[in-house]
């Protein structure tokens, strides 16, 4: 089913790419009451992983699911991530956060570290839900680094995707991790470098202080940006040769044009992390449609006044497209159809 989607208009605010994702992190924010249910997923190599269960009350078996994967420095309480289940809840469907290795409730479950490329651990997780969900279509949703993940996972199906789930939607994924990590050492004298090593070397220290046995990690004082922990970090605790090995491996850009279930990349022309040309110019099927708005910055898209409940233009997307991919009912009760069709052909990069 195509998917209408409105033109994102920024907030007269917060113009710009850096203030879209600034201020659409820290800012304009609402109180969510925590409810779901924590599972814990235990992996084929021993760690364990913890996915927040946020169930309807009217919900039923064969009903419409979907699995939100976080960015790095992200879990299950990112603002994105609670919104997003909240509204999806809301339109009936039941909604599995994903903490990724040695985040949110996991911390101490995971004595291998949380990387790019792990889409093995989505696809565990993906598993697990069909089996306490069996039947019920599935949507896949992930935000920067989780959605390079589920764009990985997608192209590693290629034709062979589990029945159950019905399509993949990612959100600002760096499909080459080597080429985001440039341009964001580069970005405002490296700010954003900076502040994603803060929270990595925050990550180690939980890691270290929570994980039975792990293998300790000594960060230099030298340690300045993501290129540097990669290298340092990541590439030898992960059993990659270096960083250039680990982007190579961990990249999705490669698997874009493998991927045959439907697929929808949203990013903004503006975003100040994830390059739009790597998206523009990487390959893909016929069965990835490219959203490029020409502005949200990273994960940001605070609106100006719509149709919209509220200015979270991002999170009434995840709406829209999760339902337009639901079969039965749900969609006709649900789904608002006062879109402009942006998708008339497959494959074709929008801008709105």
């Amino acid at each position: 089913m195509d998917v209408h989607f409105p033109s994102f208009r920024p907030h007269p605010w917060v113009r710009g790419g850096h203030l879209q994702t600034i201020l659409g992190c820290y800012f304009f924010h609402q109180t969510i009451t925590y409810t779901a249910t924590q599972h814990r997923v235990t992996l084929d190599d021993g760690d364990a992983i913890v996915v927040h269960d946020d169930r309807p009350q009217k919900w039923q078996p064969n009903d419409p699911v979907a699995l939100l994967v976080h960015g790095l420095g992200g879990s299950h309480q990112s603002g994105y991530m609670q919104r997003c289940a909240k509204k999806l809840n809301a339109h009936g469907v039941r909604v599995f956060r994903m903490d990724l290795r040695g985040c949110g409730a996991g911390i101490g479950l995971a004595r291998q570290l949380c990387h790019a490329g792990r889409s093995d651990d989505v696809a565990a997780v993906l598993n697990d839900i069909n089996v306490r969900c069996l039947n019920s279509p599935t949507a896949v949703i992930g935000f920067s680094m989780g959605a390079n993940m589920v764009l990985k996972l997608a192209g590693e199906w290629a034709d062979q995707a589990p029945d159950n789930v019905v399509g993949v939607m990612a959100v600002a994924p760096p499909v080459d991790l080597g080429v985001t990590c440039l341009n964001v050492q580069k970005v405002l004298r490296g700010m954003y470098d900076r502040s994603f090593v803060t929270g990595l070397r925050r990550y180690i220290a939980n890691r270290e202080r929570n994980t039975p046995d792990c293998t300790p990690v000594p960060l230099p004082a030298s340690l300045r940006g993501i290129r540097d922990f990669d290298a340092c970090v990541t590439a030898p605790l992960s059993g990659f040769a270096d960083a250039d090995d680990y982007y190579s491996q961990a990249s999705s850009g490669p698997y874009l044009r493998k991927i045959r279930i439907p697929t929808l990349i949203v990013a903004a022309k503006d975003d100040p992390i994830v390059p739009i040309d790597c998206l523009q110019q990487s390959q893909i099927s016929d069965a990835v449609k490219l959203i490029i708005a020409d502005g949200g910055g990273h994960l940001g898209y605070v609106a100006a006044r719509s149709k919209d409940p509220d200015c979270r233009w991002l999170d009434w997307r995840v709406v829209d497209w999760t339902l337009a991919h639901m079969p039965g009912p749900l969609v006709a009760a649900n789904w608002r159809l006062t879109r402009p069709n942006l998708n008339t052909l497959p494959g074709v990069q929008h801008s709105v």
